[in-house]
C-alpha cells in the first residue's frame, strides 16, 4: 500500500468529477479519477450552463472549446399550453453577459464532458482510469484507504489525502461509506430526443430557447447547431411501480388533449430519433462528508432540473472544494468548510427547482393567474429574481480559501 500526502481520488468521471479533477490539477494536486464505464459517457442530451458555471469553466481554460459547440440563446420564450406564440420572452444573450459577466449557453452534455476530458488529458498529474470495478473505501482513525480493481484486473490499494464521491444521484459513497439515504424518486421522468431544426423552425425560434407549459407536464427545447438539431426534454409523471418493473413505454405517455397544442404536436410528430427516458431522483442529506471522504454534485444534492442548475451546482462545488483541499492542512477541515459553504445555497436551489415544477404544471384555472403574473412582470424580472444564482462567483465565494499550489 502506498501513502500519498496530497493525492485525491475522485470516484466518477462525470461533469462534476472531471471539473474537480481539472481544478485540483491546476493547483498542483495529484488526481486519480476512477470510472466504472469503459469511457466518457453522459446520459441525456442537452445541458444549460448559466453564467455562474461558465465563469468557472472559462477560468479552467475551456472558453475556446466551449465556444466551438455552445449556443447562446438571445431569450427564453415561455409558451403556455395551446398558445400559438410566447406569453413573454425572458432576456438572455447580451443582457446576461452585461449583468453577470459571463454568457448563458446551451450545449450537448457529451460535448462538455469531452472538453473536460481532453483538458484533463493534458495534465500529467491527472490519471483517469476507466473500467474500474469493486471500489471499496474504508475509514480509519487517521484517514481512509481505497481498494479497487483496475481494467487489467489488478488490485490497487492506496491511502490518499482525500476521496471524493462524484458518483451520481445513486452514489455508492453516500450510501455505503456515509450510511446516507437512498435517492428519492420525484414522480417525474425526463424524456429526451433530438429533432431536426428545419421542420420545427416555423413554430420554434432558432435564436431563443423555449419553455412549454402544460397541465401536469412541460418541455424545454433549444437549438444545438453543432449537431444540427433541436434538443428536447419533455417531463411527465410516471408511477414508480412502472419504473421498478421496467414497464415504461418507449414513447412519452402524456395526458389526453396534448395534441391541442401545436408546439407539442409538432415535437411528437417529428421525433424521428425516438425517445429515451431518465427517471428523476433527488437527494436530501445533511452528511456530505465523513472523515477525509466527501461528496460532490448529484451524489450530495441531486435535484429535479427545473431551474437548469443540477450540473451547474456540481461545477460550483468543484471550484470551492478544489481550493479548500489544497489549502487546508487536513481533508477533514477542507470538507467541513466546503459543506458549510455549499449546503445552504444548494438547498435553496433545490427548493426553487421543485417549486418551478409546480408552477410549470398548473392546470386551469390556476394557469390564468400564473400567466397574468408572468406577463405583468415582463422580460427582465428574472434578472433580479435569479441574480443570487447567476451572479454567484464560486471563484471568490465568501469564506473560500486561497489555495497554495505548492
Amino acid at each position: 500500500m502506498r501513502t500519498e500526502s496530497r493525492t485525491i481520488y475522485i470516484i466518477g468521471a462525470g461533469i462534476a468529477g472531471l471539473t474537480l479533477a481539472l481544478a485540483l490539477a491546476k493547483f498542483g494536486a495529484t488526481v486519480v479519477v476512477l470510472e466504472r464505464a469503459p469511457g466518457i459517457h453522459e446520459e441525456g442530451a442537452g445541458l444549460q450552463i448559466s453564467a455562474n458555471a461558465r465563469k468557472i469553466l472559462d477560468h479552467l481554460g475551456l472558453s475556446d472549446a466551449l465556444n466551438t459547440f455552445a449556443f447562446e440563446p438571445a431569450a427564453l420564450d415561455i409558451v403556455p399550453f395551446e398558445a400559438k406564440k410566447p406569453l413573454v420572452s425572458l432576456m438572455l444573450g447580451e443582457t446576461i453577459r452585461e449583468r453577470f459577466g459571463a454568457p448563458y449557453t446551451v450545449m450537448h452534455r457529451a460535448d462538455l464532458a469531452g472538453a473536460l476530458y481532453k483538458a484533463c488529458r493534458r495534465f500529467a498529474n491527472i490519471d483517469i482510469q476507466f473500467g474500474v470495478e469493486q471500489v471499496d473505501v474504508e475509514l480509519h482513525t487517521r484517514g481512509a484507504s481505497i481498494l479497487f480493481q483496475d481494467a487489467a484486473k489488478q488490485n490497487i490499494n492506496a491511502r490518499p489525502f482525500a476521496v471524493i464521491g462524484a458518483d451520481g444521484v445513486h452514489s455508492q459513497i453516500r450510501r455505503e461509506v456515509m450510511d446516507g439515504p437512498d435517492a428519492r424518486y420525484s414522480g417525474m421522468v425526463a424524456w429526451r430526443t433530438m429533432v431536426d431544426i428545419d421542420p420545427l423552425s416555423d413554430l420554434f425560434s432558432t435564436t431563443n430557447s423555449t419553455l412549454l407549459w402544460g397541465p401536469g407536464f412541460h418541455a424545454v427545447l433549444y437549438p444545438i447547431f453543432a449537431h444540427g438539431k433541436f434538443n428536447v426534454a419533455l417531463f411527465t409523471k410516471i408511477k414508480k411501480t412502472q419504473i421498478d418493473r421496467g414497464t415504461v413505454l418507449q414513447n412519452p405517455s402524456l395526458p389526453r388533449g396534448l395534441m391541442r397544442s401545436p408546439h407539442f404536436k409538432a415535437i411528437l410528430e417529428n421525433a424521428a430519433m425516438g425517445w429515451t427516458y431518465w427517471p428523476l431522483y433527488g437527494v436530501s442529506t445533511n452528511v456530505w462528508h465523513r472523515g477525509p471522504v466527501g461528496l460532490i454534485g448529484d451524489a450530495a444534492h441531486g435535484m429535479v432540473p427545473f431551474q437548469a442548475q443540477g450540473a451547474v451546482m456540481g461545477i460550483e462545488d468543484a471550484a470551492v472544494l478544489a481550493s479548500l483541499l489544497m489549502s487546508k492542512p487536513t481533508a477533514l477541515e477542507a470538507l467541513t468548510e466546503y459543506a458549510a459553504l455549499r449546503r445552504p445555497r444548494v438547498r435553496k436551489v433545490q427548493q426553487i427547482s421543485a417549486w418551478n415544477g409546480e408552477i410549470y404544471h398548473m392546470s386551469w384555472p390556476l394557469t390564468m393567474g400564473r400567466d397574468l403574473v408572468v406577463w405583468f412582470q415582463g422580460p427582465k424580472a428574472h434578472l433580479k429574481r435569479l441574480a443570487w444564482i447567476y451572479g454567484y462567483d464560486a471563484l471568490h465565494a465568501p469564506g473560500r480559501a486561497e489555495a497554495n499550489p505548492a
